[in-house]
């Protein structure tokens, strides 16, 4: 893959958090793990704003703290400051959705905060937050955000990776 191909991913804890060692027979433990050695060895970058870090520094496995420490010695981890988009919290505070709802979605803000200051691709196995953002947000709010679960077999996420993660309608959040 030519480097201009190379994106930034917002990787979600879930997927730190569920990612198994070479060992590790349990789909979604081999997904996962599989998807981070795919971003490892294709050259693509890990978005790495405060709030993913504590989570990811709370929750990943210990094959994912490995994995971090490889990207970090490839230089491939983009430590990054994130401002908070009080527009995009305030449209979930005024929307439809439940309390738990939007707490869900202002839990998970960051990772659509750090999509969009970097190239709009968010990695996560939260189907759920994925929707809610999808029907609560804006068209203009999400515009060109793709989001993608490595655990969804018909979302051929690694050929995704291969291929330098490019725009496709089917990750669009809008």
């Amino acid at each position: 893959m030519k480097k201009s191909q190379s994106r930034s991913l917002v990787i979600d804890a879930s997927v730190a958090q569920a990612s198994g060692g070479e060992g590790a027979t349990h789909p979604v433990a081999a997904n996962t793990r599989n998807f981070l050695q795919a971003v490892l060895n294709i050259c693509h970058k890990a978005v790495m704003s405060p709030a993913v870090r504590e989570e990811w520094n709370k929750h990943q496995s210990n094959f994912a703290l490995k994995w971090r420490s490889s990207m970090m010695a490839k230089k491939r981890i983009l430590l990054l400051e994130i401002d908070e988009r009080q527009d995009i919290r305030l449209k979930i505070n005024h929307s439809t959705a439940t309390k738990k709802q939007k707490d869900a979605m202002l839990k998970d803000c960051h990772l659509i905060e750090s999509a969009i200051a970097t190239d709009q691709r968010i990695v996560s196995l939260d189907d759920t937050a994925r929707d809610l953002f999808k029907s609560e947000l804006n068209v203009h709010d999400v515009n060109g955000i793709l989001w993608v679960n490595p655990n969804v077999d018909a979302e051929q996420v690694l050929v995704w990776l291969e291929n330098g993660a490019p725009e496709h309608h089917v990750y669009k959040l809008s």
